[in-house]
Formats: C-alpha cells, structure tokens, sequence
C-alpha cells in the first residue's frame, strides 16, 4: 500500500494541492500542531498558496511528543483533510513543510522563529498551555512559565520560546514577527501581549520589553471549526478518497470561519481570498462564539457524559436534551453585544451543526480543562444576565452539570478522575462530599472565578444547589427530562 507523500500521484476523489508545495518557502511557525490546526489554518493557508503563492508555507511544532511528527514526516508533511456534511469530500494539504517534535523540540523551534523568514508565528496550545491567569495577566506559578524564568535562554513552554526568539532576532537585527493566537482564549492578542511583554521585563530586561512593544504585533482572532479527534474510519476513507495510505488523516465539518483583528508587522497570507474576515475589532465576534457555540458544547458536553452520550450528536438526537441546549443558546445570545448578525439565525445553525450526523465529536474531548474554558464561557455571560434580568437557569443547569460531573464516583466509592489542570485540587477539595451545598462549596473555593459569590449564593446559587441536588439524587436524564418541559412550559 502507497503512502501519502510528495511523490504520491494523484488519484481517487479527493482533491490534492494545485500548487508545488516545494516552490513555496516557509513564513509561518505553529506552535500545538493538532487536529484543529491542520483543519483550520493549515486549510486555510493552503488555499491562499494555491491562489496567490508567497514564501508562507508553516512549519509545524508538536510541543506534546513526537505522535503527530512519526505520522506526517513520513508523508513529507502531507495529509488528508476529510469533511464530513451531506457528503464526504476530502483534499490533500500541501501547506505543512516539517513537523519539529522531540527532546530538542525548544531549540529547534527557537531557531525556525529567529529565522528572518519567519513572518508569523501562530499558536493552537489550548487555555491551558499559555500560562496566563483568569484575569489575563502572566502567571510566573504556571509550570512552564516558572521553569523558563529560571532558563529564559533555554525555553521550553510557549510564552518563553516567543519571548526568547523576539530577543534572538532584535540581537540579530531582525524585525519582530506576529504572534497569533488561534485558540478559544477571550482577548486572546491583547492577553498574550501582555504576557509576552511582562515575561520579557522579567527575564530579559525592559529594552526588550520596549522593543517588542514598539514593533511586534498580537491580533486578537476568533476561530470556529468542529474537529473531533480522529478514528479508524478517518484512516479507512482518506486511503478510499485519495487511493494512499495515511496516518495522519483529519477530519471536520463543512463549516469555518476565521475572524482576525487586521493588525500585522510583516505581511500575512492572501487569508482574505479564502473567507477570512479582518476587522478593526474581533471582541463581539468572540464572545458571540466563545458564549453560545462554546458555552453550549460545555453544557452539553457535562450533560451529556452524565447522561451517557458519547457525542454531540447523540445529545441532539434526543429531543429533551436537544431543547435545553436551544434554551442555553438563546439565553447566551441575550448577552452578546455590539453585532447586527442574526444572533438566532447563528443559533439555529448551530444546533445544526451540532446535530451532524456524520461529526464524531466526542463529549469527553470537550469536557476536558473546565476550569479554564467555564469562566469565559459560562460564568461571565451567567453574571451579565443575573445583571440584566435576562434567563439565567441554562446557565445554573450548565454549571450544576459541571460540578455533578466533577462528584462523579466509580463503584467503589472514588472520584472518577477529570482531565483538567485542577484535577487534583478539585479532587481534593471535593473528598467525600456527597450533598450538593458541600460540593458547591468546596469547588467554589478552588475556583472563584467560575463561581464567584454572585454565582454560589443569592438566588442563583439556589437555582444552582437545587439542580446539583436533582442530578446527584434523581440521575441526569430525570432532570433533562423535567427542565426541558419547564422550558416548554
């Protein structure tokens, strides 16, 4: 059986690069090269090269092992992009030119940024991988930011190896790159700035602080493209559409969209010929999406895991549980502001997407890091509509999902493990608490930013002790059933 390749010749249905990747050179390091990378931006800067051309192919980081290299740099950096709708298309991208991975990962990726033909360097690293705290300042406790404080000239986490490039090419007289972020953070230019800024003051001094300052760039995006991880049978129709063994298929929805504060320092792509949107100001587009498509994969993804539904889909083929995530939609949209778009137009799509049946999207995969999503997800759209006097209960149901899910327990009696970097003091703090008001209490004081004294006392606390009650004493699916008649009602 052929492998994917460079030297693969085109055949099966699928659509390969009609451009020579090899003609292009590389102006793009991506830092977190997973899943939704090469279905988002690699797609999207694929299209450019084959449209406009330019030195902007990328050269891929995998800072979590070596598991996305061993499958790509056999395929000389090629793969699959399969989309799954009403029917199933696929092309082959041509955009990734290596895939840096290993012991040496911090070194080798240092010098493709300090490259002078390093224009870009994007990051898909999740909340959890930029050490920046909830109010969006550096937080020098992060592991990865401690560890490179202690070695800025040897970094290995992200805000240390951007700081460390920028001060190789200012030694060097080259000119600062772009940094951008692509990840589901709120504000997510402006907070890495920030972080970048005050990493750089601590560990190199203000001169490079201030030259960072004056010359690089940190626009601000808003992503969105469902990517659940890949199957078997991602593998199975990447060799029937394009004839070639690939180990390193992606698959996704038809649907993308791509929002960018038009801010940059030394050029980008042709994105704009491709469906991107550059704007003066991503903020509402990122709420509207972080507050209703996020907040509601949140919800469902609790929901659903304590419900025993194992994708999105499954969640939406059962019309209780479909109607409460209608209902926390709407009641997110009544939060955003400063868009003329059709908020419930964009929800009723929404729901359409998440009801894909040809999207595998596992409700684990979304369950993951919480704590760092919930804050911007639920709890501020959940504050601003205890404020406004608009429904608050989706979001008390959303919350309470949390927290009964936090309390799951296995047969013997312990905590099911989560998959969050507070797992352990969640765990903790939890113990053998058992009754709602303890539990609540107990989570509350490990993450006051998900549930402030707004949100775990006054009326909505209420709301959201009698729904945890409910969940833990009655089972998920009683209380689906009953809150999604109320709604009716």
């Amino acid at each position: 059986m052929t492998r994917l390749s460079a030297r693969s010749e085109p055949q099966g249905a699928a659509a390969w690069p009609e451009y020579r990747p090899e003609d292009h050179a590389p102006g793009i390091v991506h830092l977190g090269l997973g899943n939704f990378a090469r279905a988002h931006l690699l797609a999207y800067t694929d299209r450019a090269l084959a449209l406009q051309g330019g030195d902007w192919r990328v050269t891929g980081v995998s800072l979590r092992g070596t598991s996305v290299a061993e499958g790509l740099m056999p395929q000389d950096g090629r793969y699959t992009l399969i989309t799954r709708g009403a029917e199933v298309s696929a092309r082959v991208i041509g955009a990734l030119t290596t895939v840096l991975s290993g012991p040496d990962v911090g070194a080798q990726a240092l010098a493709a940024m300090a490259a002078p033909g390093c224009r870009i360097v994007s990051l898909t690293v999740t909340e959890k991988g930029y050490g920046i705290t909830s109010a969006g300042t550096l937080d020098p406790d992060h592991p990865a930011v401690r560890a490179d404080l202690a070695r800025p000239d040897a970094p290995t986490g992200v805000i240390g190896l951007i700081t460390a490039a920028l001060a190789a090419r200012r030694a060097a007289s080259v000119p600062p790159f772009t940094v951008l972020s692509c990840d589901n953070l709120s504000h997510n230019g402006a907070k890495l700035r920030g972080a970048v800024l005050d990493f750089a003051r601590r560990a190199h001094g203000s001169d490079l602080a201030d030259w960072i300052a004056a010359g690089a760039r940190f626009p601000s995006t808003m992503v969105d493209r469902i990517t659940p991880a890949p199957t078997p049978e991602t593998t199975e129709t990447a060799l029937r559409l394009t004839g070639c063994q690939d180990l390193a298929a992606v698959e996704t929805e038809p649907f993308s969209q791509w929002v960018i504060e038009d801010d940059f320092s030394a050029g980008r792509p042709a994105w704009e010929q491709t469906g991107v949107l550059f704007v003066q100001d991503v903020a509402p587009y990122e709420q509207m999406k972080l507050r209703m498509l996020n907040g509601a994969h949140s919800m469902l993804a609790y929901s659903g895991q304590l419900a025993g539904r194992a994708y999105v889909r499954d969640v939406m083929a059962d019309p209780a549980h479909a109607a409460l995530v209608r209902a926390h939609l709407a009641a997110a949209a009544a939060t955003v502001q400063g868009l003329s778009l059709d908020l419930a137009a964009y929800a009723t799509a929404l729901a359409e997407r998440f009801s894909n049946p040809a999207i595998a999207h596992a409700t684990a995969q979304i369950a993951m890091d919480g704590t760092q999503k919930l804050p911007q997800r639920v709890t501020a759209p959940a504050i601003e509509a205890l404020e406004a006097g608009t429904p608050v209960r989706p979001f008390a149901f959303a919350l309470a999902s949390w927290l009964a899910w936090l309390a799951r327990r296995d047969a013997a009696g312990k905590l099911v493990p989560v998959d969050d970097p507070k797992a352990g003091a969640l765990a903790a703090a939890i113990g053998r608490h058992t009754a709602a008001s303890d539990i609540l209490s107990a989570v509350a004081g490990v993450c006051p930013d998900i549930l402030p004294p707004k949100l775990s006392s006054g009326p909505f606390g209420m709301a959201l002790r009698e729904l945890l009650g409910m969940i833990l004493t009655e089972g998920m699916q009683a209380v689906i059933a009953r809150e999604a008649l109320a709604q009716e009602g």
